[in-house]
């Protein structure tokens, strides 16, 4: 009997902002997602970042949407001039931008309960694709959304993760992986051949090298990650065997 061959689903992530590209804010959203897909067996295989700007949003958008099982996008939902995300998806997919019904009325609501006014401003927050479903925001109320295969999320990491909490229970997953950690005592350039002809023995692993610095030393953490756990295992050992051989 032959191992079933394993799923792989594949995703991207868009996020967005100039303040993410002048340095003014440091994104914690990109980590926070890759460890999140990773615990569900979904591949995070590119990232990028842009600017507030709505061609270079839409082209994003669409090269991702088309090249990946799934697209996240951080940021540009809010409510100031440049938050410009419900336009740019919207044109992606060639679909009018619209108040959302449902939007209005959770804001309105909200505002309402807290004695605030409703203004043109905060309204920009119903904003989104006509036909978009919801992505519920239990922090500050007002919703990321989905279209297609694009879910729209805040760029704000509080916000950010609990909509990921709220979207990862709808998702497709793919065969998870199995890994194991070994740490090195030796830097990168004592195994750096050695460590490659035991990853080229083992196509089917991923083998990662990271290399750290203390008390004035040297080493390597490494990471031996597979879809197929006896296959982990082999490579593995195979790591300890090259590790084992040097120090003789």
């Amino acid at each position: 009997m032959t191992n079933k061959e394993p799923v792989i689903i594949r995703a991207a992530m868009l996020a967005i902002g100039d303040e993410l590209l002048s340095g003014r804010t440091k994104d914690k959203n990109i980590g926070y997602m890759a460890d999140r897909l990773y615990e569900a067996g979904i591949d995070l295989t590119e990232v990028r970042i842009v600017a507030d700007d709505q061609p270079a949003i839409v082209k994003a958008v669409r090269e991702l949407s088309r090249d990946y099982d799934y697209l996240f996008t951080s940021g540009g939902i809010g409510p100031t001039h440049d938050d410009i995300t419900a336009d740019a998806v919207s044109a992606a997919f060639d679909l009018p931008c619209i108040y959302d019904d449902k939007a209005m009325n959770i804001l309105g609501a909200h505002y309402k309960s807290r004695e605030v006014e409703f203004t043109p401003s905060r309204q920009r927050m119903a904003r989104m694709p006509q036909g978009a479903r919801h992505i519920d925001n239990p922090v500050s109320v007002a919703p990321g959304f989905i279209v297609g295969n694009v879910f729209v999320m805040a760029g704000v990491p509080s916000v950010f993760q609990a909509m990921v909490g709220n979207i990862l229970p709808e998702l497709r997953t793919g065969s998870r992986y199995y890994s194991r950690t070994i740490l090195c005592p030796f830097g990168e350039g004592v195994i750096g051949i050695p460590l490659r002809d035991v990853q080229d023995a083992h196509p089917d692993t991923i083998i990662g090298s990271y290399p750290k610095f203390e008390e004035g030393k040297f080493s390597t953490e490494l990471v031996v990650r597979a879809r197929d756990e006896q296959k982990m295992k082999a490579a593995a050992i195979a790591v300890e065997k090259m590790l084992a051989d040097i120090q003789q």
